[in-house]
């Protein structure tokens, strides 16, 4: 797709093996994508569950590191995979710049620490880091459980938004801005933990 129609941005997610990403890494570089190419790429390094457990293998994970974070246009963990990407237990503002000190270390071009986990603190503070500026992007925290799908929905937004031509910062605006409205819209579905809702779109759509 990307040789023949062209794409303006692209966006990995749950990657299971180092096998998968090899591939990967070997496709992007082939076509462009990522940080030394003209297509942005967005990394998503999903590694852990819901509630926190590892997803992937260690040998996965150090593909993640040693593959796809040095190709990145920005990566986006959450602090459950901060710490099983490199370690560090987040719990207070600090803390989470050091943590984007040494993910950004691992090559990406810019770094987002999601602060959504962060329980404890009033509102939502997502830190974006480019090696040399620190950015935190504050936003309400809302009282539900029912976040499902957060991470995957807030890294497809940033990158919609890089393929239509923002720059990182602007990108990353314009996603959280999206998140916070699909958490605010999101729902139970069954026992478990409920989704997002990126549908408040449409909502709005019919509602003019």
């Amino acid at each position: 797709v990307a040789s023949d129609i062209g794409v303006d941005a692209a966006k990995t997610g749950m990657l299971a093996t180092a096998e998968i990403i090899t591939a990967i890494a070997k496709a992007v570089d082939e076509v462009g994508i990522g940080r030394n190419g003209s297509v942005p790429l967005v990394v998503d390094p999903v590694a852990a569950s819901m509630h926190g457990d590892p997803l992937l293998r260690e040998e996965a994970m150090e593909a993640i590191r040693g593959l796809m974070f040095p190709r990145a246009t920005l990566v986006t963990p959450n602090l459950d995979e901060v710490r099983l990407l490199v370690g560090i237990d987040v719990r207070t503002r600090e803390q989470q710049r050091e943590a984007a000190r040494v993910l950004h270390e691992l090559g990406p071009q810019w770094v987002l620490v999601k602060g959504g986990h962060m329980r404890d603190a009033p509102e939502c503070t997502d830190l974006l880091f480019d090696g040399t500026t620190f950015t935190e992007l504050t936003g309400p925290r809302y009282d539900t459980d029912n976040t499902h799908g957060g991470g995957d929905t807030l890294a497809a937004a940033i990158t919609s938004a890089l393929a239509k031509g923002a720059s990182v910062p602007e990108a990353v605006r314009h996603g959280k801005q999206f998140i916070e409205r699909s958490v605010q819209a999101s729902y139970p579905l069954g026992a478990g933990v409920g989704p997002v809702s990126p549908l408040w779109v449409l909502d709005d759509v019919h509602g003019r």
